[in-house]
Formats: C-alpha cells, structure tokens, sequence
C-alpha cells in the first residue's frame, strides 16, 4: 500500500532535482524555483514598471550571483531577500543567476 507524498518529500525530491546541473533556460525544475520571484521580480525577472522592484532578466551572471550571496550572509540589507536567500544552496545560486543572465534584457 503506498501513502500519499507529503509536503516534505514534494520538495525534497523538486530540490534533488534541480541539484544536477542544468542548462541556464531549459530545466523545468530550475524554471520552477525561478517562478517564486515572480511575485516580487516580475514573471521571467520581467519587473512591473513604477512597482520599484529590480528586473532580473538579462543581469550579468556574476553580479546575480554575488547579489544573492550578499543577501544570504547578510552583507547587503534587505526587507526579505536576506530571508530568501538562506534557503537557496549555492548550486541553486548558480543557478539561478545562470538562468536570469540568459533571458534578453528589456527595456523599462
């Protein structure tokens, strides 16, 4: 008899997932943790315009990454990003800042 998955082991097995390595816009479960900074970030780092959140498609890889690094050990202050930042393994850093630097940046 097998039991319904629960919450932890969803995010478990969503986390393993994306613990291999990935190309930069192509992995669904990199595009899916990239989906929770819609809410501040816009969809696809698209930032709505006048909502004085930062765009964060097509920002050099680099900056990305030392951005978020900045915000997970507290050198760089925040109102949640700080918050955010703790849960993301450095895997998941790369990532990310990979993935946001390989969509085409628009214009504000």
């Amino acid at each position: 008899m097998t039991r319904p998955m629960g919450l932890a082991e969803a995010v478990a097995g969503l986390l393993a997932a994306m613990s291999a390595s990935a190309q930069p816009a192509g992995d669904l479960a990199l595009r899916s943790l990239a989906a929770t900074c819609a809410a501040c970030h816009g969809t696809d780092g698209r930032a709505v315009d006048g909502a004085g959140m930062v765009s964060l498609r097509g920002l050099d890889r680099q900056y990305l990454q030392a951005q978020l690094i900045a915000f997970r050990d507290g050198t760089r202050p925040a109102t949640v990003m700080h918050q955010i930042a703790k849960g993301y393994t450095p895997e998941q850093i790369e990532q990310l800042s990979a993935y946001f630097a390989s969509l085409p940046r628009v214009a504000p």
